[in-house]
């Protein structure tokens, strides 16, 4: 798990090269980066593969598609229990182990598990997606007339005396036969606005409609498109939460409320948005089957796709429908692929989406209980998501030059779901894109290729066709360093430590097996073993310690560091206690050899923190509390706002010495404290941030 991929293996020749330059990128840039990145695909298609080998031994005897919006929905919803009760887990969960606490691998069990899954994600994070059992749907699709290839659906859904109308655009290939044609399903928004005591309407787009995927990968194939208007379901606003109750999926289902509701929002709009895909699919079905000019779609080969906030709706509505064969999820960012209990441990808050910071018209306020430190409490995460789509194929990418997409987390979450695919033996129906030096939602040409070979084979039926794709940032295809707003990228991809996040998967132990240490920022752990109950005041610091022989130096702690650890009460309530620590500076004499500010772990001096126990709404006063573990954490300050770095969380001016870290807890109540750990060695590189205020070393 250690070898990573440094750049896509599949092939190079699947079809003729056309190279698309998207208009929104600078041509210079364009250029530089093309010719490199073209290199080194073609080196690396040659060469031999450095990651782990994919396994497909059950791709022969597992379904790559199925007949029904969900194969599962027999199976009853597991009992979750209450906030209070839920379990802290700092890796990844677990994605095979069941409600019951078994664990089983085995595919003919995974629907069960899957719907498990689904049960989490609609609870805990977009509420209920209704199975639509008691609408009445109607259908008609009229071809396109002579001399055109567009065509329309019109789709009908009656339910509570109420009509939903979704009108899709629909592009049928020419000249290639009578079908059926396998499609694309493209996630569209249609706006409208007023002003100056006029209406202005954008969108949506005329077919074929690619979404934001290149044209080129889809132009002279025998593949239609169908659109797919989300707002005729519920309506994209510019700020949340806002009103949704007159929207068309609200009038159908007033028990449902997003946004502004009379109490809590009991959904989000990517429920709301994933029921309409499936009801355009039913749409489907039933036009295919009328008795004159029947709709020529291949309905075992749908496709949908979407980019940014409409990636993450492709992403659910691939998730969410076991009907869609292929979904490529583009540049999706916090809510689709990037787990979320990830961006908050390794990301400085504000930096990237996060629960604290997303949009709650979008996810239910179920989810809001879980920012902060209580996201660890959350059942499941993103990669649970994306493993919803097994056994059915799913590509993901991400833009690394968009920090606000958490791409680090991205990359963690795409390599777990890579193992749920490979556990499952089906590793070739799962690929991951990240690249960057470009726009939001543009593409490279060297993304073509691995787009093609998804398409070629899900979509197209070409079984043989390779498709390893597993690409992270590099030098070549993001530069070096990656260039994001207000500094440079946080992480280097090539020796991102992924497996500390899985490594636990089977061992009924979620504890991480070291420390995350990049760049400056550092989640260091020890033992825990402190008895801590509510109401008692907690101190927690640390020491530093440089090398023999080192010059003055002064080294910092920036805004936002803790020290945080898990407690376990009487009876199973569980909650994180966070003790913040102040922005400090220490000005070390050169040749200071002992730790610093003091060497002796009695002094105040070495308890910078101090907090009383108070667990969050939700959990009673805890009793009896014991500590499981302990976590100093500093993963910098946001430079600029939202989509911005964070920079190191330590900085120093001695360049040339190590740095070392140790830190601890005391219960001042009982008395009871907790041992150094470590001593960690501060890992700088690679540089984190272009802001002049950055005195750590430079590789």
């Amino acid at each position: 798990m250690r070898n990573l991929c440094l750049s896509w293996n599949g092939p190079v020749s699947l079809r003729p090269a056309t190279i698309v330059e998207p208009a929104s990128l600078n041509h210079s840039l364009l250029v530089k980066s093309s010719l490199a990145l073209m290199v080194l695909l073609f080196v690396s298609a040659a060469a031999p593969k450095a990651q782990a080998q994919e396994q497909t031994w059950g791709d022969s005897s597992t379904p790559l598609i199925y007949s029904a919006e969900n194969t599962g929905a027999s199976f009853p919803a597991p009992s979750f229990p209450s906030f209070a009760q839920l379990p802290i887990i700092r890796p990844l969960p677990d994605p095979f182990v069941f409600a019951n606490g078994t664990r089983d691998t085995s595919f003919p069990n995974w629907e069960r598990r899957r719907n498990e899954m689904l049960a989490a994600v609609e609870k805990y994070e977009i509420g209920p997606k209704p199975d639509c059992h008691d609408c009445t749907i109607t259908a008609n699709y009229t071809p396109p007339v002579s001399g055109s290839s567009t065509g329309s659906l019109t789709v009908n859904v009656t339910r509570n005396g109420k009509t939903l109308t979704l009108t899709s655009g629909v592009y049928i290939p020419q000249g290639m036969g009578s079908g059926p044609f396998p499609a694309v399903i493209a996630m569209e928004i249609k706006l409208c606005f007023s002003f100056g005591g006029s209406t202005f309407c954008f969108g949506p787009p005329a077919q074929p409609d690619y979404g934001s995927l290149p044209a080129s990968i889809f132009s002279g194939q025998p593949i239609a498109t169908v659109g797919y208007v989300s707002t005729q379901v519920t309506a994209y606003n510019f700020s949340s939460p806002s009103d949704h109750t007159a929207d068309p999926f609200y009038q159908l289902y007033p028990e449902y409320c997003e946004g502004i509701c009379t109490g809590a929002s009991n959904q989000g709009e990517y429920a709301a948005w994933s029921w309409g895909v499936s009801r355009l699919i039913d749409g489907m079905e039933i036009a295919s089957k009328q008795s004159v000019n029947p709709m020529p779609i291949d309905l075992n080969h749908l496709m949908v796709t979407g980019c940014s906030f409409a990636g993450k709706m492709a992403l659910y509505a691939g998730a969410l429908d076991e009907r869609i064969a292929l979904t490529v999820a583009q540049e999706n960012g916090g809510g689709g692929a990037p787990a979320w209990r990830v961006s908050h441990e390794i990301e400085a808050q504000g930096t990237v989406e996060d629960v604290d910071d997303t949009n709650y018209d979008w996810f239910s306020q179920q989810l809001q209980p879980f920012a902060g430190d209580n996201v660890y409490k959350l059942p499941f995460d993103q990669h649970e998501l994306m493993a919803l789509v097994a056994p059915r194929a799913l590509l993901e990418t991400g833009n690394a030059s968009q920090y606000w997409l958490s791409n680090g987390s991205n990359y963690i979450s795409a390599r777990a779901t890579q193992q749920i695919y490979n556990t499952l033996g089906i590793g070739d129906r799962f690929g991951f894109f990240i690249d960057g030096s470009h726009a939001h939602c543009a593409t490279l040409p060297i993304e073509k290729a691995p787009l093609t070979a998804f398409v070629d084979k899900f979509l197209l039926g070409q079984a043989t066709v390779d498709s390893d794709v597993e690409v992270y940032p590099t030098p070549a295809n993001a530069g070096t360093p990656i260039e994001v707003a207000g500094g440079a990228y946080a992480y280097d991809f090539a020796t991102m430590n992924y497996g500390r996040w899985t490594n636990w998967w089977g061992t009924n132990n979620p504890v991480f097996p070291d420390n995350w240490n990049s760049g400056g920022t550092v989640v260091e752990s020890v033992n825990g073993g402190l008895n801590i109950n509510s109401g008692d005041n907690v101190e927690a610091g640390y020491e530093l310690l440089l090398n023999d022989n080192h010059p003055a130096a002064t080294v910092s702690l920036v805004s936002g560091a803790k020290i945080t650890t898990d407690v376990v009460c009487q009876g199973g309530n569980s909650y994180t206690l966070a003790i913040p620590l102040p922005t400090q500076s220490y000005s070390i004499p050169a040749g200071v050899t002992p730790w610093y500010p003091s060497s002796d772990p009695h002094s105040s001096l070495v308890f910078q923190g101090s907090t009383t126990a108070t667990p969050p709404t939700g959990v009673p006063e805890c009793v009896g509390g014991q500590t499981m573990n302990a976590y100093f954490s500093t993963t910098g300050l946001s430079e600029g706002g939202d989509g911005n770095p964070g920079g190191p969380g330590l900085l120093t001016t001695d360049v040339t010495d190590p740095l070392n870290l140790r830190f601890h807890l005391l219960d001042n109540n009982n008395g009871q404290s907790t041992q150094y750990h470590g001593p960690l060695t501060v890992n700088w590189n690679p540089v984190t941030s272009a802001d002049s205020t950055n005195h750590n070393p430079v590789p």
